[in-house]
């Protein structure tokens, strides 16, 4: 029998592993953000609108930071600690205490840190966070469905499919956009860590 205990609300509190240190965003973190948007110009992706331009950056942390302090997300700046550089965003959001489930989200990442395992390091703190210190029962993840390069990387971390919300969201240019969710499972978490593991060792 599943207890029916609510999690604790999720908090931005600071989270470390040895590639990366997440710190709970504030406006310190804004003009090391709008160097990572501009890097590989990442908001211009049509299927990333969380993306903020270099000029909407300061408005976008404002208003992240407003929903973190309503308790309705928790979000961070990434930190490189090789570097001490700030190199990307990710947010838990869609919580649902009840249920014990949230969805990480709103992540993005300066383009030179693709496939260096920056997000895989992310991630691993993240989930170790939502499963073992806020007994999560699931995470979600949720993409959109031409986002090749982001399902790919949640398939990486070892997710499984849900299934697609179609026609979920209309997107800033009017396009439809078909949402790919992806989720582990408390019980799945003990082989999903030891594999990342593996592979930031490697």
């Amino acid at each position: 029998m599943t207890s029916t205990a609510p999690m604790p609300p999720p908090r931005p509190v600071p989270l470390e592993n040895a590639r990366v240190r997440l710190e709970p965003l504030g406006q310190q973190h804004v003009d090391g953000l709008r160097e990572v948007v501009a890097d590989g110009e990442i908001w211009k992706i049509p299927y990333a609108p969380h993306v903020p331009s270099p000029d909407r950056v300061a408005e976008a942390v404002a208003a992240q930071r407003a929903s973190d302090a309503a308790g309705t997300t928790a979000s961070w700046a990434v930190i490189d600690r090789a570097s001490e550089r700030v190199v990307g965003h990710t947010t838990f959001l869609n919580i649902s205490l009840r249920d014990r489930r949230l969805e990480i989200g709103t992540t993005y990442l300066a383009a030179s840190t693709h496939c260096t395992g920056v997000n895989a390091a992310v991630k691993l703190a993240l989930l170790t966070h939502a499963f073992e210190e806020l007994d999560c029962l699931g995470v979600e993840f949720r993409v959109h469905h031409l986002n090749i390069a982001s399902r790919r990387a949640v398939e990486r971390l070892g997710a499984q499919q849900d299934g697609i919300l179609r026609a979920h969201r209309i997107m800033p240019d009017g396009t439809l956009r078909h949402t790919v969710v992806y989720s582990i499972l408390a019980w799945e978490w003990s082989g999903v860590k030891a594999s990342l593991e593996h592979r930031l060792r490697g």
